[in-house]
């Protein structure tokens, strides 16, 4: 039998004690892993919580009377501002920041500054309706809407908490705050068994609407487009199954879900109501 070489006894003690470290390695981490919850409780993400802008200069004018009669309906939709709960503190937006109706619902507090005329108050409003531009008068003489003006025509209640109605136009400092709302965001529906158009309403947090989809029981969801103001529509069949919808806002670009809006037996020309809203 061939001479066993001196150095492999010593050899085959390091491997054995590799082995024997290898193999406590192994316990060890399995132990370690065992200790690991299965389960880790994922911290829930803050509400996304709109705060207000700085303030900045733009002009002020009232349309209608003291009842604020002709300020009901509008460009955005929402009808009797009254009973859908935005009361007399509105006023229509220069197209500069109407924004083609992605301003419909924001908030704005203005109060007037450098006049005479001026008292003070500070109005808080909503964005209600559209100011067009008057192409037939400039922009300093009766255009007060024009491009690129920043222009507030406010509900003549409103106007009246910031200044005296016989100064006409005032300069204002005015700047975006949050809309506090009651309760949950409000659906109002419209169209037909194929098209249904929805008015959004009582929205909090920015007050704006830049994306929204609607989701039957029987269907994925379903990207609504922008018809105009604050409403959205979707071409689709969907009568007979409960609504639910997804909004993203305009500003915070944030997305809420609204579950279950909508029973399955709705029907147009009724409002439904969320339990959800932006903050």
């Amino acid at each position: 039998m061939a001479p066993v070489h001196p150095l492999w006894g010593l050899c085959v003690f390091v491997a054995s004690i590799m082995i024997i470290l290898s193999t406590l390695d192994s316990v060890t981490a399995a132990t370690y892993t065992s200790r690991v919850p299965r389960t880790t409780r994922v911290p829930r993400t803050a509400p996304v919580v709109y705060t207000p802008s700085p303030w900045t200069l733009a002009h002020a004018t009232f349309y209608g009377d003291e009842s604020a009669a002709s300020t009901m309906g509008g460009a955005c939709g929402y009808g009797n501002i009254v009973t859908n709960g935005y009361g007399t503190d509105t006023a229509a937006l220069s197209s500069t920041i109407f924004t083609d109706g992605y301003a419909c619902g924001q908030c704005y507090q203005i109060k007037c500054v450098e006049s005479p005329w001026c008292s003070k108050g500070v109005a808080t409003i909503t964005a209600t309706n559209l100011c067009p531009p008057n192409w037939s008068k400039d922009s300093n003489a009766g255009g007060w809407c024009n491009p690129p003006r920043t222009h507030f025509d406010m509900a003549k209640p409103a106007f009246m908490k910031i200044a005296q109605w016989k100064a006409g136009i005032v300069p204002v400092q005015y700047r975006r705050v949050p809309c506090i709302r009651t309760g949950g965001i409000r659906f109002s529906f419209q169209g037909n068994g194929y098209w249904l158009l929805t008015y959004v309403m009582n929205v909090g947090g920015a007050g704006d609407i830049g994306q929204m989809w609607v989701k039957g029981t029987k269907t994925a969801w379903i990207s609504m487009s922008h018809n105009w103001g604050a409403s959205y529509q979707a071409f689709a069949t969907l009568k007979g199954q409960a609504l639910s919808f997804k909004i993203t806002s305009y500003t915070t670009k944030q997305t809420i879900m609204c579950n279950n809006v909508a029973p399955a037996n709705w029907n147009l020309g009724l409002t439904y109501q969320a339990s959800v809203n932006f903050h």
